[in-house]
């Protein structure tokens, strides 16, 4: 027998076929390929669709924040203005400027707004100090909660450099804001732990003098960056 003989006895022995693929199968190949690159291209078109939902949401979410961020910041300044005005004449009504305490207003009888303002709580600056304090964490609650999907901040350029000083700041006239604060309640609170004007001026007098001057840079930093994102 021929080689052709040999080989088609062999086929059936050994399970193999000499018969023709299937033409119908062999069709169905490219269209399921077809069916699994249609998919892709969906599920990528999805994808960059909630892309795009997800950053318009978010940039939504900033022009809204920022419309609050502004005026809050705005009242923020004002307030804490008129309390280091307030505060600094509480400062010179008590330990003068570098005074002795013979040479203070207070034991003068010359205080600014009259010799009431020598004892007890001074309610305006209180009162003062409470209002921009509720304002300042309002405000700055509000910059943090703001979304930057552009990351605007870690670009570069004019505008980059702005608003990393800006950032930069806020954290300066926070830690500002829990010194001063820190420092007040304990002035307020002297003679809680012993210390009072007559005996212990020196002491109060410099703890007054590290209150007002944090409270300067303080209001000096938010200054700083209000005007940055302003002019």
């Amino acid at each position: 027998m021929g080689s052709v003989a040999i080989l088609m006895l062999a086929t059936p022995i050994f399970g193999l076929s000499l018969q023709p693929p299937d033409l119908q199968s062999a069709l169905k190949m490219p269209v399921q390929i077809f069916d699994v690159e249609v998919a892709a291209d969906v599920s990528d078109s999805a994808m960059a669709e909630d892309e795009e939902d997800d950053y318009a949401t978010q940039m939504r979410e900033r022009n809204s924040l920022a419309e609050l961020h502004r005026p809050l910041g705005i009242a923020t300044w004002g307030a804490m203005l008129l309390t280091e005005v307030l505060g600094t004449i509480q400062y010179y009504n008590l330990y003068g400027f570098f005074s002795n305490l013979e040479d203070t207003p207070c034991v003068q009888g010359t205080a600014i707004f009259g010799q009431s303002q020598c004892y007890g709580t001074p309610w305006l600056h209180a009162i003062s100090a409470g209002v921009t304090t509720g304002l300042y964490a309002t405000t700055f609650t509000i910059s943090l909660m703001m979304p930057d999907p552009d990351n605007l901040s870690d670009g570069e350029g004019e505008f980059a450099e702005t608003l990393r000083m800006h950032k930069l700041l806020r954290w300066i006239h926070l830690g500002g804001m829990i010194v001063q604060g820190a420092l007040g309640l304990l002035i307020a609170n002297s003679n809680a732990i012993g210390l009072d004007r007559t005996n212990d001026f020196g002491t109060l007098q410099t703890l007054s003098t590290t209150h007002l001057a944090v409270g300067l840079i303080t209001f000096g930093a938010l200054t700083w960056a209000g005007a940055l994102m302003t002019f």
